[in-house]
């Protein structure tokens, strides 16, 4: 055979190997992801289990302002009803997902406050356990939604990088959405115990 010919057909084997090896490689960084998604929707799923039982729990204890009992469950029912599958992310879609999820924050965040105003619940042991659990589930769903993020960053950088590039959309690998800061976090809230 010419000589010339072996070259090239030693090239293109190098490349098929290359390719070969960078879509496996891709499968399973997206695998990761993916993974980790669910993780970040079973921590959200938590606190919404969770947040069932407390406004049970809360029915039975306080007679306290009943909007703040139909925010949290409303609020709850909507942040359940969004579905968002890990091969689907778009950065619409988790905005979507993330302002449900906000919505929910802001409710518990409220029924917080309420508790300060009414001792007899605040000291209800089932209770002093929810917020106990709750700051536990914040900082869950925090800590899965960074490594999803982590995940995401190393995903995104390797298609994107030459020659990894050149091929990934070849082979349907796109860029992952990351999870942001809502608008106007950078502000420190103002927290106010009067009314």
């Amino acid at each position: 055979m010419n000589r010339n010919l072996l070259i090239v057909i030693g090239v293109l084997v190098a490349l098929g190997l290359w390719a070969v090896s960078f879509q496996r490689g891709m499968v399973g960084m997206d695998e990761g992801v993916s993974a980790q998604w669910s993780n970040v929707e079973n921590a959200y799923q938590l606190r919404a289990d969770k947040t069932k039982n407390i406004v049970e729990i809360i029915k039975g204890s306080a007679d306290f302002e009943k909007t703040t009992l139909t925010d949290v469950i409303e609020a709850r029912a909507k942040a359940t009803s969004i579905q968002l599958k890990a091969d689907d992310l778009t950065p619409e879609k988790m905005a979507q997902f993330e302002a449900a999820q906000q919505q929910l924050s802001g409710a518990l965040s409220r029924l917080m406050v309420t508790v300060e105003r009414y001792p007899d619940l605040k000291t209800t042991t089932a209770f002093r356990d929810f917020q106990a659990q709750y700051e536990g589930m914040e900082n869950r769903i925090g800590v899965e939604r960074r490594k999803f993020n982590e995940l995401a960053q190393a995903y995104n950088a390797k298609i994107k990088r030459i020659p990894n590039s050149f091929i990934a959309g070849f082979f349907g690998f796109k860029e992952k959405p990351y999870f942001k800061a809502q608008e106007g976090t950078e502000n420190a809230p103002d927290i106010s115990f009067s009314k």
